[in-house]
């Protein structure tokens, strides 16, 4: 269930308000609502807690399993982060200088050694040498009287030192090569010594792994920090008299309170002199979630907190639906009984292992060992054993299977008894009935949801509309994908006219949804509401028609599966049989079985929980638009 919330507003007197914070923030009952607060003290904090980040991303990639951690206090922490962060600043600025260094050694590199300071001095003897790259034409029309020794040559350009001046040659000039401020060889070891400095600055970091856990644990200090200085503030101000003498300043902010904490809110107001005012919250309002549930339901927390979903306030809580369809849908999409003995057996030993320390159990653990026994169910019912052939399988394990959709039967014709002759019903066919089915159960479990919701108001019947459309459309499903002519339009079963029943449901469903779904007090606003957007009132019936349709995701996808498994055995069994190559076997096997285990986990993210958040929610009319109550508290 959604726990009941009410609207809080507390008052308190400016000067007292970081008092009236600290209060609150021990009794750790209050949602307070977000504010970007202001100030210096704020920005410093959030400063330190980007250096301490960015500190930690740091050492994450350094740190090793056996670094003995030491503890230190958050000041010593920053100081870590710091250092830190002056020596990753100086790795990049000497990467920077030996880029540039590079590129001063690429620029030279086809003029083999050179030292300015040997040229200065051959200057100085009057022997001035230049060093030029020309294009090969011009290099032929050079004057004779000047002295060249070519160094290098290609097609285009010719690379030659000058001897004298060349002054009295201004084209010439565009050619002349700069030379460097140092040479070659100390160049050279400038690199080398930069190359060193960085491996002596990779040391001092890695040396900074012990203090991970104190900056992890600053890191949550200062959160909390920043989470008081903002509320402190970015709390709204009021001025209670127009005399600035005697001015009297208070200060309020809003949040959220769970309705069982009231009392202790109020007793918490009067001792501390706040003032409170309590109301209702409204759609309008940005309302936390809290959801209480039993033990059982609460074992799907792990699987909506990985993909971050939270119904909004006034949404459902759908999480023993959610629990139950996706325990079911992990069976199916998995589909092999061998790969649930799997599941649960690697559930099992963390489960075991905390219960004899007399630890507390991951509900994650627990959670995994549901996902594999759903799925050893699964397997039994129909026959599917790590994807041998069925017929291979021990005959009482063949026996514990369902024959309508056990492997064991696959290849026979199941009749039902309004057909007759040669017309029936394949295993294949009879799994996507079972899928359809969990479709229409499903579905129409959020429609039954909505009417009791909507049991005061007429829009009640927009849901049982829907609820009509639903059934209706699930057997037009049944005719047209799964078989026509057993499940023929033009069915009779006893007196009832099957086929026209179905469609007289979704038209008389039609009806009942055109008129009430968008009912608000008024029926013909409601009318005209639908009127309004006729398109997409029509596209919804075709919606219907393709949700269910998508629930034929879960055969398909655990059929592909079985396939894989199937052909790994195929691949692997041949060498079984020899000694030499048995090695190779078994590394086929536990590859291919554990590549398909991955897909299957990947598969279920995608289509198992797909069909909970986005069909069934969809029919919910929900949105996920909802986040966690967070009290303020230490």
């Amino acid at each position: 269930m959604i726990v009941p919330m009410k609207k809080l507003s507390v008052v308190t007197l400016s000067d007292k308000k970081v008092e009236t914070l600290r209060s609150l923030r021990r009794l750790g009952l209050m949602h307070i609502e977000e504010t970007e607060g202001n100030g210096e003290r704020l920005l410093k904090l959030k400063q330190r807690l980007s250096l301490l980040e960015s500190g930690i991303y740091t050492l994450t990639e350094r740190v090793k399993k056996d670094t003995v951690q030491v503890e230190a206090t958050t000041e010593q922490a920053l100081v870590v982060a710091e250092n830190i962060s002056a020596s990753v600043e100086e790795k990049k600025s000497i990467k920077v200088k030996i880029s540039a260094l590079e590129n001063e050694l690429q620029r030279l590199e086809g003029w083999g050694e050179i030292d300015p300071c040997e040229l200065k001095y051959l200057a100085e003897k009057g022997i001035k040498i230049s060093l030029y790259e020309i294009p090969t034409a011009e290099f032929k029309a050079l004057d004779n009287n000047v002295k060249t020794i070519v160094l290098s040559k290609t097609k285009h350009t010719v690379s030659c030192a000058v001897i004298g001046d060349v002054e009295q040659s201004e084209s010439l000039a565009i050619y002349r090569v700069e030379l460097p401020r140092e040479s070659t060889s100390q160049i050279k070891q400038n690199i080398q010594d930069c190359q060193n400095k960085i491996s002596n600055l990779e040391r001092e970091i890695t040396e900074y792994t012990e203090y991970l856990n104190s900056m992890k644990s600053a890191v949550l200090e200062l959160q909390k920090q920043i989470e008081f200085e903002a509320h402190s503030s970015g709390m709204a101000e009021e001025c209670l008299s127009e005399n600035p003498q005697n001015a009297v300043k208070v200060s309020y902010f809003k949040g959220y309170i769970e309705e069982e904490s009231l009392d202790k809110m109020r007793t918490a107001a009067k001792q501390n002199g706040w003032g409170i005012l309590i109301e209702e919250p409204t759609v309008e309002d940005n309302v936390p979630t809290k959801l209480k549930n039993n033990k059982f339901v609460s074992l799907i927390y792990p699987l909506t907190d990985f993909l971050g979903t939270v119904p909004g306030y006034f949404e459902y809580d759908i999480s023993g639906w959610f629990l139950g369809f996706i325990l079911i849908f992990f069976g199916i999409i998995f589909g092999d009984g061998g790969y649930g003995l799997l599941i649960t057996a690697a559930a099992a030993i963390p489960i075991l292992m905390a219960f004899f320390k007399k630890e507390k159990i991951s509900p994650a653990f627990l959670l995994a060992g549901l996902f594999g026994l759903s799925t050893v169910i699964w397997g039994t019912l129909t026959c599917t054993w790590f994807g041998l052939p069925a017929e291979k399988l021990p005959m009482w394990l063949q026996k514990l299977s369902v024959p309508v959709i056990s492997n064991v039967y696959a290849d026979k014709i199941w009749q039902p008894f309004w057909v007759s002759g040669e017309v029936g019903l394949t295993t294949s066919q009879n799994l996507q009935i079972f899928c359809f089915t969990l479709a229409l159960i499903q579905l129409t479990a959020a429609h039954i949801k909505g009417a009791v919701r909507n049991r005061k108001s007429l829009k009640m019947l927009g849901d049982i509309g829907s609820a009509l459309q639903l059934i209706g459309i699930y057997y037009i499903v049944l005719s047209l994908v799964v078989n026509a002519e057993v499940f023929s339009l033009g069915l009779v079963l006893g007196a009832i006219p099957v086929g026209i029943v179905s469609i007289a449901l979704i038209g008389v469903g039609f009806v009942l949804s055109f008129v009430f779904s968008n009912y608000e007090g008024s029926v013909i606003k409601a009318i005209l509401s639908s009127l309004t957007n006729i398109v997409s009132v029509l596209l919804g019936v075709v919606n219907v028609f393709s949700d269910i349709v998508s629930y034929i995701r879960l055969w398909a996808v655990g059929l592909a599966g079985a396939a894989i498994s199937a052909t790994v055995n195929e691949l692997a069994g041949p060498l079984l049989g020899n000694f030499m190559f048995m090695v190779l076997a078994v590394v086929l096997l536990v590859f291919g079985h554990g590549l398909n285990m991955i897909l299957n986990v990947l598969s279920v993210i995608v289509h198992g929980i797909r069909l909970n958040t986005l069909e069934f929610s969809s029919h919910l009319d929900m949105s996920w638009s909802g986040h966690k109550f967070k009290p303020f508290e230490e």
